[in-house]
């Protein structure tokens, strides 16, 4: 078994031997050793500190919001927003124009897959993290390339005779010209000519996906040996000169019939892989050689009794070597990917995670000691890297063990089967093979391995013809899930362009509890635009799937905390036919409706907004679970029959679906034979449907029930997810030791209320903190809704008291500026408006001006405003804020905005004057 499970490991034929032990070999000029972790400082501090970059952390492994991927595998994922312009106004990220960060990333599944190449070489990794800068509409090319140049040669010392620069050579069929641009720039650096190379679309043309933001791209190449003219060996693969850096110029956008538009907006997005520029600098040749996986690899030695890792590829005879490279890789990709959140499971980027750990299960076979050594480094990796050590490790060891159990039963199968076999030569069922694969995880090679062993080989037609239909089934199961219509970054700018205001969707925050039921206020809107998938259109006919965008809304749109909301719209004039709204999107401050009309639909248009609301109730949600586990306790016996299926449809009380069953039938039925109830012999209540599916034979085999999720999918129907058994108990658990902690903040909320703004922020942030916890964890979904609503008033409290801490701060602010020029707008403001209090900040430098008006004094603003109907908060600070070469933005009620200038005099003067003009004094 040991030799099999490592040959599944073999490397690809056409890789040579890249060296017979580790290199310790270094450049001239420079004495190697720089750790990991400076090497990662010194890249970020280098943008931070000396050319104004925001720090911004890097976001989990599972993208957000993102179903296009199933892991981040690249370190601009989390920007995409902003290059598609879909970034929400009001955020954070849309106001960043230079950005620095380290993405984690995995490359496991999906369109990037490195996971069957790790092992083989010293240089691809599933895990990685991936080092970049980001311009977003500030600097270009000249400023990325001479940053990168300086990092590289004057703050890391790489000798510049050992790079080369790659840069973009056209292409006559798109229509694009050579980026003379960007090679007259290395240029004038200081890049010899010769070591300026050009290559075309593969290679330095960058694009997002087939359509969306792309442009031409120039890498960084490192030469590992130096002392030569490496020009040649750019770009081929080989182990000994390799991308370090890759910048990418973002200047297109690529249209859905491939042509090419420049951008509102040119970026800059720059990728180096943590794992490559530490072996640059450690002086290896060898990603696996660096600080970043000699702990690992010293942990599998000392567990697993095997001599030591020496680094061999094609010289690797026993594949031992190949097996340390697998076992340390996935190591930190299971420990990144559990601390973030995605555990092994069936689908989707759990499956891809799973099939991580049952490689490394099987590369981890390099002894006959057991338990084989899976988790024995996880504590030397914590230490350094990831938290949560002690779940982690119990994750990997549970589906560690789960794997191992299939490995034995799957075994036990192949063996049976080839036992049956009456010719020895004849071929392995597809059937079983399949069964092995689908059925228990067993790898399909692993199955070709055991099988070449016995000189006998799997029924690939029949396995081929398995999978296809198996795919297919998929397929037409997710045939109703259709792609979202979302702005592209062209409609967007078009939308911009005209002026259309962004989408007012405060009326989704706009409810009231009337009687223990939420009520949502009626919303009538008008349509400002239509988009059809590719283009913006002034109408679109019956039929047509379109985005519709409003002047407001009160649909909730998936932000982040919950899903989107669901319903319909009533256009004027035609109120009996209804447009149902099937998703919500919000779009670079755009919510985007998502309608297939039910009749033709036009700008202008005028209707009415209808809310889906009927979730049940608690006590409902209590009454279900109770219903369920009653039958559970009473282990109530599942009887079934085969029925001819017209005599079937005539028992009483049999639920029916509009399927297609065989004939005859299977009935099943819960605590009453089917006999009795085709006898109509009984009136006791009873479950009863046609089913030709498996059962349980008693319903006490459930043990438990916990309803963990409830949304209504139409009206007056409800999706109940819950989970039973074992995982039952755990969410009882889960949900006492969320209620403890409610119960501990609500009792220091009613102890001791905060004295200081710093304590009163905490601890609405641990309001917060723990809201989430509660939105996210599996826990009964009464439960849930009652948590909810507790810390909705924690969190109402808690900014109450900030809003009145802030107060005295401000008062005991304002009392320190009675003698200066800010004391002087303060007053402008409270004879002009009759503002009772306003917070006015002025910086140290006394250059910038900022003024906002608080929610908090948004009641004194209501009081006069009333008065004062043509006099509105954001005119005010858009005039005064404009004319100091500044921007504002607001309501009625509430504005703020800023304004540059030493000398505020000015402003003052035109504030009076607009005031004066506003109200005719």
């Amino acid at each position: 078994m040991l030799r099999l499970l490592l040959r599944r490991l073999r490397p690809l034929s056409r890789l040579r031997s890249l060296f017979s032990a580790r290199s310790d070999r270094s450049f001239s000029g420079y004495v190697p050793g720089l750790p990991a972790a400076r090497v990662r400082s010194t890249f970020l501090d280098f943008f931070r500190e000396k050319h104004g970059h925001l720090l911004v952390p890097s976001s989990p492994v599972r993208p957000r919001g993102d179903p296009s991927l199933l892991f981040v595998n690249a370190g601009m994922n989390q920007f995409k927003p902003i290059f598609l312009g879909r970034a929400d106004p009001r955020s954070e990220m849309a106001s960043y124009r230079r950005v620095v960060n380290s993405q984690k990333c995995v490359r496991a599944g999906g369109k990037h897959n490195d996971l069957e190449d790790v092992g083989r070489d010293v240089y691809h990794h599933t895990f990685f993290e991936m080092l970049g800068n980001w311009s977003f509409g500030d600097y270009f090319k000249e400023e990325a390339c001479s940053m990168a140049w300086s990092l590289l040669t004057e703050h890391y010392g790489i000798p510049a005779d050992r790079l080369y620069v790659s840069y973009f050579s056209g292409d006559a069929e798109s229509g694009l010209t050579a980026d003379e641009e960007t090679r007259q720039i290395w240029l004038d650096i200081g890049v010899p000519p010769k070591r300026l190379l050009p290559f075309g679309l593969k290679e330095n043309f960058w694009e997002m996906g087939d359509t969306g933001p792309c442009g031409p791209c120039t890498e960084i190449h490192y030469d590992h040996v130096g002392g030569r003219d490496a020009s040649s060996l750019v770009n081929t693969d080989g182990p000994d000169v390799v991308e370090i850096w890759n910048l990418v110029f973002m200047q297109y956008n690529r249209d859905v019939d491939r042509s090419l538009l420049l951008l509102p907006q040119f970026s800059v997005d720059t990728g180096m892989g943590l794992e490559r520029l530490v072996s640059v600098l450690q002086g290896k040749q060898s990603n696996y050689d660096t600080d970043l996986f000699t702990p690992l690899l010293h942990a599998i030695h000392q567990r697993s009794g095997v001599g030591p890792y020496s680094g061999r590829t094609g010289a690797d005879l026993g594949k031992v070597d190949t097996a340390y490279r697998v076992v340390a890789d996935h190591i930190r990709t299971l420990s990144v990917c559990i601390a973030d959140g995605v555990h092994p499971g069936m689908s989707g980027a759990e499956y891809v995670h799973q099939s991580a750990v049952r490689s490394e299960s099987s590369a981890n076979q390099l002894s006959d000691q057991r338990p084989p050594p899976i988790s024995c480094q996880i504590r030397v990796l914590c230490q350094s890297a990831v938290r949560s050590e002690s779940s982690i490790m119990d994750v990997i060891n549970e589906n560690e063990a789960q794997f191992l159990s299939s490995l034995q039963q799957g075994t036990r199968l192949i063996h049976r089967t080839l036992n049956r076999m009456d010719n020895k030569h004849e071929v392995f069922p597809g059937s079983v093979a399949w069964s092995l694969h689908r059925d228990l995880g067993f790898p399909l090679d692993l199955v070709d391995l055991m099988l070449e062993e016995r000189g006998v080989r799997v029924d690939h037609q029949e396995l081929d013809r398995l999978m296809a239909e198996n795919q297919k089934v998929a397929s037409e199961l997710q045939s109703g899930v259709r792609s979202q219509v979302t702005l592209d970054v062209v409609s967007l700018a078009e939308l911009h362009g005209a002026g259309v205001p962004h989408t007012d969707d405060s009326l989704k925050y706009r409810y009231t509890l009337d009687q223990d039921r939420y009520v949502f206020p009626a919303c009538f809107a008008t349509v400002l635009a239509l988009y059809d998938g590719q283009t913006l259109v002034s109408e679109v006919t019956e039929g047509q799937r379109c985005g519709v965008i409003l002047d407001q809304t009160c649909f909730y749109s998936e932000q982040g905390g919950q899903s989107h909301d669901q319903g319909y719209f009533t256009r004027d004039g035609l109120q009996d036919v209804l447009y149902p709204v099937e998703s919500v999107i919000h779009a670079g401050g755009y919510v985007v409706h998502e309608v297939t009309a039910a009749d033709s639909l036009k700008t202008g248009d005028q209707v009415q907004l209808h809310l889906d609301q009927g979730s049940l109730s608690v006590s409902q949600l209590q009454q279900v679970e109770r219903c369920v586990n009653d039958i559970i306790s009473a282990n109530q016996i599942v009887h079934s029959q085969e029925l001819p299926l017209h005599k079937a449809r005539t028992i009483r009380g049999l639920r029916t679906v509009d399927e297609v069953y065989p004939d005859p039938v299977r009935v099943v039925s819960v605590g009453a034979p089917v006999s009795e109830l085709l006898d109509d012999q009984t009136d006791r209540q009873t479950s009863v449907e046609l089913c030709c599916g498996t059962h349980l034979l008693q319903t006490g085999s459930i043990q438990d029930l916990v309803i963990v999720s409830e949304r209504q999918l139409v009206k007056g129907i409800s999706r109940i997810v819950a989970v039973t058994g074992p995982d039952a108990a755990r969410a009882r658990e889960a949900g006492q030791v969320l209620s403890q902690n409610v119960d501990y903040l609500s009792n220091r909320l009613s102890g001791l209320a905060p004295t200081s703004l710093d304590s009163s922020q905490r601890f609405a942030k641990e309001v917060g903190v723990l809201s989430d916890a509660v939105d996210n964890t599996p826990i009964p979904q009464w439960q849930r809704r009652d948590l909810q609503s507790r810390l909705r008033t924690l969190q109402r409290t808690s900014n109450t008291a900030v809003r009145k801490l802030e107060t005295r701060e401000v008062i005991e602010f304002l009392s320190t500026l009675k003698s200066s020029l800010m004391y002087k707008m303060f007053l402008v403001l409270k004879s002009f408006i009759s503002v009772e209090l306003p917070w006015l900040h002025l910086s140290p430098s006394l250059r910038t001006v900022t003024v906002v008006i608080w929610h908090l004094i948004g009641y004194g603003l209501i009081l006069n405003f009333q008065h004062l109907p043509s006099f509105q908060a954001s005119d005010w600070a858009v005039a005064v804020c404009h004319l100091r070469g500044g921007s504002a933005g607001g309501s009625a009620l509430v504005a703020k905005g800023t304004g540059n200038g030493s000398d505020i005099s000015e402003a003052l003067s035109w504030a009076k004057t607009f005031a004066r003009q506003k109200i005719q004094l």
